[in-house]
């Protein structure tokens, strides 16, 4: 097992509250799988990849509970030395916004020949070669962010994560702002190196038709928590949770009526300080018992390799 994720709890202090963005999340992870994690703007996806890597802000966040198991080290207990030499080498993110993740006065070339000359050990000259490789040509090295276009720099991201062949990689939102083609020209490209290479891949997205098409499994998370866990065929075959079903019906399919309204789920998702009792989704579900206002349901085994917290399987 390449990863395994046990009971990741990470808050935030602020000043009306504590903000539970990730709270009691549990998964696994094989090498050369793909993982998609959805769910709403707000729901904890970001916050839960970031936790993998350690990079929240210490104040005002914090991993306050779990364990992150990744190559047999347990990530949370390792020295900042430790962990740095995992980030970008053995381990990478591809963030959601390359503008504000890469460097604007630093050239192309540099940023994607410092990981080499760090974890690689490369010298410079080594590193420009294969920085040339990676970005398929000479002309972007000597350039600035500025100078090209959002999916120019999405590219560079991308260079940037696979450059040191890392064992997992985690692509936030890897397509927003881009059009249709470089998206699947970007995704193919991920897919590809998890098949050369055996490397694993999370894909963070609220983009459903991106995980049905490339993901292995699928994590649905809703209020900082996971509501669905299941292989990819087996969640579109039959989604559990009436917050999957409702993403489900908000997005227009191809063997529909053409007449068929779309139906999207009512309300807005909750504050993370202030989260209703029992179910967190409650409010918002056409399927609401009383015991859902009373009880916070556990993730459980429904069928075969596919879990759901909802009281309707209890």
């Amino acid at each position: 097992m390449l990863l395994q994720v046990r009971n990741l709890s990470t808050y935030f202090l602020a000043d009306n509250g504590v903000v539970k963005a990730v709270d009691d999340i549990s998964y696994d992870l094989e090498e050369g799988e793909t993982l998609s994690i959805v769910g709403e703007s707000g729901c904890g996806k970001t916050v839960s990849a970031l936790s993998l890597l350690r990079l929240i802000p210490d104040p005002p966040g914090k991993i306050v509970n779990g364990k992150i198991i990744f190559e047999g080290r347990d990530l949370l207990t390792l020295s900042e030395d430790e962990i740095c030499d995992i980030r970008g080498n053995r381990m990478a993110m591809i963030f959601q916004e390359p503008m504000t993740s890469l460097n604007p006065v630093l050239t192309i070339g540099h940023q994607v020949m410092e990981p080499l000359m760090l974890h690689k050990g490369m010298n410079r000259k080594e590193a420009l070669k294969e920085c040339i490789e990676l970005l398929k040509g000479m002309q972007m090295v000597g350039a600035y962010p500025h100078q090209f276009s959002g999916g120019m720099r999405q590219r560079v991201m991308v260079s940037m994560g696979l450059s040191c062949n890392p064992r997992l990689i985690i692509a936030d939102e890897p397509t927003t702002a881009l059009d249709v083609t470089i998206q699947a020209e970007l995704l193919d490209l991920m897919k590809k190196l998890t098949r050369d290479h055996f490397t694993a891949l999370i894909i963070i997205t609220h983009n459903l038709g991106i995980v049905a098409r490339y993901a292995d499994k699928v994590i649905v998370m809703y209020a900082g928590r996971i509501v669905e866990k299941a292989l990819t065929r087996e969640l579109y075959r039959s989604p559990l949770h009436p917050y999957t079903i409702g993403l489900m019906e908000s997005v227009p399919r191809l063997d529909q009526d053409i007449k068929q309204k779309l139906r999207p789920i009512e309300g807005q998702p909750p504050d993370l300080a202030y989260l209703p009792s029992g179910c967190s989704f409650h409010p918002r579900c056409r399927r609401a018992m009383e015991r859902c206002r009373r009880e916070s349901p556990t993730l459980r085994e429904v069928s075969d390799n596919h879990e759901a917290a909802c009281w309707i399987y209890e």
